[in-house]
């Protein structure tokens, strides 16, 4: 894109990345925008990791402090061959969507794999090169998106806030709506559509509510089963063990007043407190605890949603959407009842977010991350 089409914030086609806690593949998703609004959502797939590709991952996720840079030379190599991967890994997703659709679009942004992620000490680690990713693909990739809001004073999570509120403005919303991503961890954004833009006040409130699929994964793992309760087939077999789920290690966080975010394992103790449950009683009162702890976000929000849209893996879990539905006492649809794509939108954020970077325009405000002022962000990088 070029200086002039950026000033006259002409849409163009941004393509997006992502790669979330699951660590089961790459998202890549086009959509034609200026940044603010959003012109035509293009295509958009999955790649999923290859068995044994990201092998050096699951290590230093689980042993991060080890990896944490400055690290030995050992760890440095690894480091080294992890990120590689993670670039291969991308750049392969874009050109698996471009191979089949007729689309050249004119920047990527690359969010990158999350390794740890600790907002109480201002520092995030992302592995992924942008710059070497911009080389492959010989494509302009904005990426980094996460250290400018840190150095202003925010927590770096969550950033699809900005898109969520595009998106509201998109369907048409006259009423406050929340939109609730249920992956590793559970996140929401409560907008406002009546205010002009995401970063004036008011309009966005944003951040984590708690465990999302993480622990329903990791308790399945356990038990030596594919890591996810699919169709939500186990907890529909087991019963809410209410004493394991109220002495859960989630309360301190359920009081703090947004915004505010978790890194995946933050919850980690609380499969050891449930280990005593069968598979299915685990899986429901595990999906009990995602549910509960979206419905303790309800006391933080300026005033309740008319509707949650639910994206992320956890819509696609019946017994979690009917356990919401009763919770939270409003209509709770998947996102794709009002034409979004739920499985691309976390990717679709972050073409959006690459040409709001381009633009100069803020990706964060102090609702969204509690960062001190509408902040911009993001690295630059060109063939």
């Amino acid at each position: 894109m070029t200086e002039k089409e950026v000033s006259r914030n002409k849409p163009i086609w941004a393509l997006g990345l992502m790669s979330g806690t699951s660590m089961d593949g790459v998202d890549a998703a086009l959509v034609l925008t200026d940044g603010e609004t959003i012109s035509e959502f293009g295509a958009g797939g999955e790649r999923p990791f290859a068995v044994g590709e990201v092998s050096f991952l699951p290590t230093i996720m689980q042993n991060w402090s080890d990896y944490r840079p400055p690290a030995g030379p050992v760890y440095e190599v690894e480091l080294a061959e992890a990120e590689a991967e993670i670039d291969g890994a991308h750049a392969a997703a874009v050109g698996r969507l471009l191979s089949r659709v007729p689309a050249s679009p004119e920047v990527i942004g690359y969010h990158g794999q999350t390794i740890f992620h600790a907002p109480d000490e201002g520092w995030t680690w992302q592995l992924g090169d942008g710059a070497a990713l911009a080389r492959a693909l010989n494509r302009p990739v904005v990426w980094d998106f996460r250290t400018a809001d840190m150095e202003a004073g925010g927590e770096g999570a969550p950033l699809a806030p900005f898109f969520h509120f595009a998106l509201a403005k998109q369907m048409g919303a006259t009423e406050p709506v929340a939109f609730l991503n249920i992956g590793g961890v559970a996140n929401v954004t409560w907008v406002d559509p009546t205010k002009s833009a995401p970063e004036e006040e008011g309009a966005l409130l944003a951040f984590d509510t708690g465990p999302g699929n993480a622990l329903i994964n990791d308790w399945m793992t356990r038990h030596d089963r594919e890591p996810l309760d699919r169709d939500g087939a186990e907890a529909a077999k087991g019963q809410v063990d209410d004493m394991a789920l109220h002495s859960n290690a989630t309360g301190a966080f359920l009081e703090r007043k947004p915004p505010k975010s978790l890194d995946r394992n933050e919850f980690a103790l609380v499969l050891d407190r449930m280990a005593d449950l069968s598979l299915p009683d685990g899986a429901a009162t595990l999906t009990a605890l995602t549910a509960e702890c979206v419905a303790e976000a309800l006391k933080h929000m300026p005033s309740p949603p008319t509707r949650w849209l639910i994206c992320g893996g956890g819509r696609k879990n019946p017994v979690m959407m009917a356990m919401l539905a009763d919770r939270l006492g409003v209509p709770v649809d998947p996102v794709e009842s009002v034409g979004f794509d739920g499985d691309m939108l976390e990717a679709q954020a972050f073409a959006y977010l690459a040409v709001r970077s381009l633009r100069g325009l803020p990706l964060s405000a102090p609702g969204t991350t509690a960062c001190r002022e509408p902040v911009t962000g993001g690295r630059l990088s060109k063939p």
